[in-house]
């Protein structure tokens, strides 16, 4: 059986570089420990903005600006090779990658950022990159809309493997984009954290007959750099959890197996069996002998979006 370990640790907040390393040597600690699915939580590289929850519209404007400057530059560009350490160590220890992070698009000139999780092969190859269909909230201050490209599921030796960020769980028709292309371990990379949150992973583990992997962002106050601009002011207190985690792992059917890890950082492991997944849609199976295609159809457009497209003059 399959063994995951979700990695539920602060990032080098703001420190492309640091956050790489740390990652790399966390993927050997837990490849160690026999996991052969390691996964990290979102925006994790260089860490999820959790001030954006704090600041102040108009008053913070000149904090927000040079907290997102800072952010852009220690984003991830993946044309530019910045993924080379995840890459390598999945290589070296021969495990499957899941990361979120804050994603530049060097190529498109590297001004948008975009919530970003990527699946490295055991082989160190990018087997999908998948940017968060729509941020949430504040989050849209941050972050662009992504687009369909990476809503898919991809084959791994850990199972059929698909992605949603946070609060695309939330999104009907994203879930079943992923059900429609028979995902077996679902992955949900996220801030989100409590009761609410484990019981709707709970229900999708139920409805889609998969199993359901949270990962969160556990954050306390003395996690955040020296140098972060208007500590103190925006985190007053220094034993402060900014974001408690709770990752889960969650069979088919909705029995949690593992966790939640709440208010604590270390990396949380389970075993999975990915064809429990086919059996327990006997009963339930919403694309295929429950659906109705006769009533209903799905259509995602996967072409990849820009922002402007040039088309030549007619001569």
């Amino acid at each position: 059986m399959p063994k995951i370990a979700v990695v539920q640790r602060a990032p080098r907040l703001l420190d492309r570089a640091g956050t790489l390393e740390l990652a790399a040597r966390t993927i050997d600690e837990a490849a160690e420990s026999g996991a052969g699915l390691v996964v990290f939580p979102e925006a994790f590289i260089p860490g999820y903005p959790a001030w954006i929850w704090r600041l102040r519209p108009g008053a913070d404007l000149a904090l927000a600006e040079e907290l997102h400057a800072r952010l852009l530059r220690n984003s991830v560009d993946i044309g530019r090779g910045d993924l080379k350490p995840l890459s390598e160590a999945a290589a070296r220890r021969s495990v499957t990658i899941v990361c979120g992070m804050n994603e530049r698009d060097g190529a498109a000139g590297g001004g948008t950022l975009y919530n970003t999780v990527v699946v490295i092969g055991p082989d160190g190859s990018l087997l999908n990159r998948h940017r968060k269909l729509m941020p949430t909230n504040p989050e849209r201050m941050v972050w662009g809309t992504g687009d369909a490209t990476g809503l898919r599921v991809v084959p791994t030796p850990c199972g059929r493997l698909g992605t949603l960020i946070c609060w695309e769980s939330y999104m009907p028709l994203a879930r079943f984009a992923l059900y429609g292309e028979g995902v077996e371990v679902y992955i949900a990379p996220t801030y989100d954290c409590g009761d609410g949150w484990i019981g709707t992973l709970q229900h999708i583990a139920r409805e889609g007959r998969c199993w359901v992997v949270g990962a969160g962002v556990a954050l306390k106050a003395t996690d955040l750099p020296d140098d972060f601009p208007e500590k103190a002011r925006l985190y007053p207190d220094p034993g402060e959890w900014v974001n408690k985690g709770d990752s889960v792992v969650i069979r088919p059917g909705g029995k949690v197996v593992a966790g939640p890890l709440r208010a604590e950082q270390g990396i949380l492991y389970a075993e999975l069996e990915p064809g429990e997944a086919g059996a327990a849609r006997r009963t339930l199976d919403v694309a295929g002998h429950y659906a109705r295609p006769d009533v209903f159809q799905l259509r995602v457009d996967r072409r990849p979006l820009k922002a402007v497209e040039f088309v030549a003059p007619r001569e």
